[in-house]
This record gives C-alpha cells, structure tokens and sequence, in this order.
C-alpha cells in the first residue's frame, strides 16, 4: 500500500515526546498532545502534485484546517516559525505543503519536510504547558521524528452532540458562508448564501441551518471546508474557539453524498 496515500486518516506521534500532533481548539495553533482518542489529533492526507513533485497536505479531522508555516518567527532570538491551522485558498499557495520524509531504520517514523526546508519539530516538553510545533531548519534528532498511526474508519458517523453554550462573559461571532449539496455532493457556487452565528455549538449551527434551509434537523449533515482548494471535512464536533468566517457544506442524510463521507475511529485501539 502506499505510504500515506490520499484520503487516509492518521495520527503523527512524536518520536521523542510520545504526544501527538493537535490542532488546537482555537483554530490556529498545533502543539502536542497526549490526547490519542481525540478528533483534534487526527488528520487525513490531502495528496498534491507541483511541478513534477508530489506533495502531502494534512488537514484537521476536527476543522477542516491545513498544516501550515506561519509567515512569522517565532521571535527575534529564535528563527524557527511556528506550525498553525490554516486554509487552502489558492493552487499556487506553498505554506501548506509538505513531504513525508522516510526515516532509514524506522519503518513508520517520518521527517514532515516543509517546501522552505524546514522540518516540523517538537518544542521541549511540559505535560503540564502548552507545548507548541515549531517549523525549524536545525537538525535536532527524534524531537523531529513523527511515528505515522493510521486511524481505521468508524461504520457509522458519530452522534451529535447536545447544545453547549460558551462561559459567561465570552463573546464569539463569525460568518457562516453555507451552500446545499445535491445527492451527488455537487454544489451550485451562486447558491452560497451567508449569516451570523454566535458561539461555538454544532447543534445550534446544526438547527439553524435546517431553519434557514427549512429542512428538518435530523435530516442534515454538515462539513466544512478550510479555503476554496480544501476538501470538505464532516463536522462533528463544536466549531474552533475563534470568529474566523466558515465555509459549511449541507449533506442530506441517506443520500449517495452523505453515505460517502468517512470519519476515522479515533477511539479504536
């Protein structure tokens, strides 16, 4: 079978660190985390070619989000950039490209080469703190090196989850750019429309896109897509901490379309 092939879920462990690589609820940063059986440390292969070059793309199980390289160092005394959620909004866009470097002796660890050349590395780890992905050049041995896991897929999607609201005193608003999809999964651009949402719950966004649809709630599922060249990701879980516009995608259960949609088995051992 090939090596990371297109469309597959997996999980990226840190060689040195054993924790894995996490999309961070905010949206916008990755970091380390021990959390195996969690969408957030899931991420699904998104093949490309360039230039006569193959590349890997990785793009969040949990929001639909790319792996990327931030423009910015780190800071002025280190000249690492830091990895982050981003979207893939133009063919030409590299930040978001990758190779999965083999590691010789080590049949499943890779290095994650970045086009700039720079290697997708660990910081030092705190169970106990944050502990942020960096993007480096420097040769710094295993805390570069990623075990791929791959996630086998669940024969069912998961069940929603019930409302949730955000802490007293937190205010989050974005835009929800939506569209419906026809059986085949097919979407009409000029039929995009958008709105206002507050907060971070699936299940309202769930409720009042079927209001806005005048479908009924039980009857629509929901994927979002992180930039006009991204691939549509089943949203299950509550949407990202941040107000960063969203582009939804709305399935109708049963349909040819919706039947397709693969979610990885996080829970699986």
């Amino acid at each position: 079978m090939e090596f990371l092939p297109d469309g597959a879920h997996v999980r990226l462990r840190n060689r040195m660190h054993g924790a894995y690589l996490h999309a961070d609820e905010d949206g916008v940063g990755v970091s380390l985390s021990p959390r195996r059986a969690s969408l957030n440390t899931a991420w699904r292969v998104h093949r490309v070619r360039r230039g006569g070059d193959d590349y890997v793309l990785l793009h969040s199980a949990a929001y639909g989000r790319y792996l990327a390289l931030s423009p910015q160092r780190v800071s002025l005394v280190y000249a690492g950039h830091a990895a982050v959620q981003g979207a893939y909004d133009a063919p030409e866009q590299v930040d978001v490209l990758w190779e999965a470097v083999r590691v010789a002796d080590a049949a499943a660890d890779v290095l994650m080469l970045h086009v700039s050349n720079r290697l997708l590395r660990a910081a030092p780890w705190n169970p106990a703190l944050p502990s942020p992905v960096y993007v480096d050049i420097d040769n710094a041995g295993t805390v570069m090196q990623w075990v791929v896991e791959a996630i086998p897929l669940r024969q069912a999607p998961p069940a929603l989850q019930g409302p949730t609201e955000l802490p007293r005193g937190v205010v989050l608003w974005r835009t929800i750019v939506y569209m419906k999809a026809d059986s085949q999964g097919k979407v009409d651009p000029l039929s995009r429309r958008t709105y206002g949402f507050s907060g971070r719950s699936l299940f309202h966004l769930t409720g009042d896109l079927a209001n806005q649809l005048r479908l009924q709630f039980r009857s629509i599922t929901l994927c979002v897509r992180a930039g006009s060249q991204g691939r549509l990701t089943p949203l299950v879980i509550d949407l990202p901490a941040d107000e960063r516009t969203m582009e939804v995608v709305v399935f109708t259960n049963g349909s040819s379309a919706a039947s397709a949609l693969q979610h990885p088995n996080v829970d699986a051992m």
